[in-house]
Parts: C-alpha cells; structure tokens; sequence
C-alpha cells in the first residue's frame, strides 16, 4: 500500500497523445513507469528503455481487470516476445525502469516476486502468473532500495489508473469506515464507500433469482463473477468470497438485486441513515467547522 501524503507526479506524452504512450516520474525519485498500448509497441521498442533490465506488468480483460507480472533483462525484447504470442491477450503493458539504468536481474527478480506476493494480497486483479516468480537472495541493503521501488511504483500504477498494489478499503485501526448495509428482498449484505466506489464486503450474500423484473444483463455479471470465483453459490443463495468494487453504489446493489435500484438509497447505517443522507452530513459538518 502507498503511504499517502503529498506528491507531485509528472506524466509526459512522448506523442501528445493521451491514450498514446505515457511516462510517469515523481519528480524526486529516479523510478520511471511507462504504459505502452499494445497499438504503440513499434515506438517503444524505439526508445532507450525497451533496451534496460525492468519490472512490467500486462493487464487486459474488458476492465482491464486481469493482469500478467514478468521482468526480463531486456524489457523491450520480452514484450515483443509477448507481442508475437497470439495466446496472450494483453492491452497494454506498464514498464518499471530506473532513470540511472541501475537496475541488476537481482533487483526484478526480487521486485517481480514482490509484485506477484502484493497482487496476489490485494485480489483487486485476476492473475494469470503460473508461480510466485523467483525470489533471489537479496542483501538488505538492495532489499531496502526495492522495498523503496516498488513503493514508488505502486504510487505511479495508481496514478495512471492501475491500482494494483492498493487496497480496496483501509486497512488502518486508526481510521474506522462507516460500513453501509442493504437488507432489501433478502439481501444480507454489508459495503463501505470509498473514493473509487462501493466495495461490497466479503461474506455478503443475496438470492439466486429474484421475483422483480430484471434484464438479462444483471444474471450475466452475476455469472461472469460465479466463472471468475468472486462469489460462490449453493444453489439458492451466492456469496462473495473476498471484497469486490463497483463504481457507484446502485451498480452494486443493482448486482446483489439483480434489478435496478437507487443505490444512495437502499445502502443504510444500522441506524437507517441512508448514504445519500450520510454524505450530506458529513459535507455540512466539514462546512459548519470551517465557518
């Protein structure tokens, strides 16, 4: 998990253009992130990095929800191994490289195990990776400079829109989220709000079928995530087996209804206060203490 606090991130367009090859730095560390669409591989393998020893990461899937971890003494000639291999399915690949070029076979190896260990953790991607990668007798002051990088890596994944290694909901006892629950046509199920969305907790569970009148599309996500093992059913009922996100409060509860809902509604306290009321209060309690 990245440490929050201040940052300042700079993201270059090598092309101008945004959905084109980006480059991410914070401005004081020398660890380089680079997100090549699959489109643009001929001009990554141009630039002086595909040359370097790095850490990348392939991810795909429609929401870019599946993932792939390798590092290779040359980056760029492993992903145009990966390229020419009609059996992987990848969109865009994401390269970890040092600005100095310091970077040894130890440092990713030890770096792709890690990332492997991470992910794995935070089960926010769907992993294709067939083992734990090769974990090398690392000195600690080298373990030090990788803990460090992948630290800073983690950071700029996040901030191009890859939050592999960050949790979907805190994980600090200083800092207790307010847990919403939806009880609604036999719904037992428990979520928490955050600024990427409603995460609906490990353990919630709702009916196999529904009595309200529903579309085709509802069943098909419900079965996409049966495929996939997020949730589990026995016959009746299905669970989630670990936290998932979904953007907007109603995607959620319109998942575990199988139906359309106002999610800032039918998500509660146990007190009964609703999350569009929950919101509103907090919002008027900051403005009241700033005045």
């Amino acid at each position: 998990m990245t440490i929050k606090r201040p940052r300042t991130i700079q993201i270059f367009l090598p092309t101008g253009d945004p959905s084109g090859i980006r480059i991410a730095e914070q401005t004081t560390s020398i660890i380089r992130l680079i997100e090549v669409p699959r489109s643009e591989m001929a001009d990554f393998v141009k630039m002086p990095e595909s040359k370097q020893v790095g850490l990348y990461f392939l991810v795909s899937g429609d929401n870019k929800d599946e993932l792939y971890i390798g590092q290779s003494g040359e980056v760029g000639s492993r992903l145009m191994q990966h390229y020419k291999d009609p059996k992987k399915e990848w969109e865009h690949a994401l390269v970890l490289v040092s600005l100095t070029n310091n970077l040894t076979q130890t440092h990713v190896l030890y770096l792709e195990s890690l990332s492997i260990e991470k992910a794995k953790d935070c089960q926010r991607y769907d992993l294709s990776n067939d083992n734990s990668g090769q974990k090398p007798h690392t000195p600690i002051p080298l373990k030090a400079d990788c803990d460090e990088m992948h630290s800073i890596g983690s950071l700029l994944l996040a901030t191009l829109g890859y939050p592999i290694f960050e949790p979907l909901t805190e994980s600090s006892p200083s800092k207790a989220e307010q847990v919403f629950i939806c009880n609604r046509a036999g719904l037992k199920a428990r979520a928490i709000y955050t600024n990427e969305g409603m995460v609906v907790l490990k353990g919630s569970s709702a009916p196999m079928l529904t009595k309200r009148k529903t579309e085709q599309r509802f069943f098909d996500k419900r079965d996409a995530l049966l495929a996939k093992g997020i949730i589990s059913s026995d016959g009746e009922r299905f669970e989630f087996e670990r936290d998932y996100l979904f953007q907007t409060p109603s995607g959620a509860s319109m998942f575990l209804l199988l139906a359309t809902s106002n999610g800032w509604q039918d998500w509660k306290t146990e007190q009964g206060v609703t999350l569009h009321e929950f919101q509103e209060r907090t919002i008027d309690s900051v403005i009241t203490q700033e005045a």
